[in-house]
């Protein structure tokens, strides 16, 4: 497992969100907004022979799976952020972790933000115009007086798995401050809301509320229009299996 860099950059003392897909997709929409909104560069890739052999062309430019962005977005202060494609397997995610703070502790910077969503919601649930409450995990006490100061209710029991839960204990071992934040989301769809609270809590927390968080809202209600329209027609598609005298059998 490697962090090829592609273009010099001092990211020294920057905040990194980890951006691996998670439940709704929550780690990797809010790392696609951040990096579209923040207009950074991309500066590493991160690099495995046991990473799916795919190039993702955009605007016919190829792009790794795995890619590290980064820029200032106030003066002095930076921001660098990892997005990806595609979840890499559990056997792969302690290495990666260790990686990702191996390098963020090479290049000395400040915190790790790690966006999830909690599986909560039944399967199939359609995402709500609902208040979505948003709680953190911190690695360390001033990590966890950073949550409190910013008003984030703490996550006081129960278990975070994957690269977060990685990027935690690594967090602990090092006395180096990681935060994971957490929302409920939808497990079967891209929960947009999710990932707009939490976005919310980044850009109070870290960004001085200079985040537009109104296109990705927007983003959530297209979402949700699209799957009302899918369900919609699983839903009258059930109803004619149901009425329908087919054959359980086909030749």
């Amino acid at each position: 497992m490697d962090i090829i860099e592609i273009e010099e950059m001092n990211i020294r003392g920057a905040y990194v969100i980890d951006g691996f897909p998670s439940v709704g997709l929550v780690g990797s929409i809010v790392a696609n907004y951040l990096a579209n909104a923040l207009e950074l560069r991309q500066i590493a890739v991160v690099d495995s022979e046991y990473f799916p052999t795919v190039s993702t062309i955009r605007r016919g430019i190829p792009h790794s799976p795995v890619r590290v962005y980064g820029g200032e977005f106030d003066e002095g202060e930076r921001i660098v952020v990892f997005v990806s494609e595609f979840q890499p397997p559990p056997n792969m995610l302690k290495v990666l972790g260790m990686t990702i703070m191996d390098w963020v502790e090479d290049h000395k910077c400040h915190l790790v933000i790690s966006p999830e969503g909690i599986s909560n919601k039944q399967s199939g649930r359609l995402p709500q115009d609902e208040h979505y409450e948003v709680l953190g995990v911190g690695s360390t006490p001033e990590a966890r007086e950073m949550l409190k100061d910013r008003e984030v209710s703490i996550f006081e029991g129960g278990v975070i798995v994957g690269l977060s839960g990685v990027l935690l204990n690594e967090g602990v071992n090092r006395a180096f401050d990681v935060i994971t934040l957490l929302a409920d989301a939808s497990p079967d769809i891209p929960d947009a809301r999710a990932a707009a609270a939490e976005a919310a809590v980044i850009n109070r927390m870290i960004l001085h509320d200079r985040l537009d968080l109104q296109p990705l809202l927007e983003e959530a209600e297209k979402i949700e229009e699209g799957l009302k329209d899918i369900y919609d027609k699983a839903g009258r598609e059930q109803e004619i299996r149901n009425t329908s005298a087919l054959p359980t059998m086909y030749g």
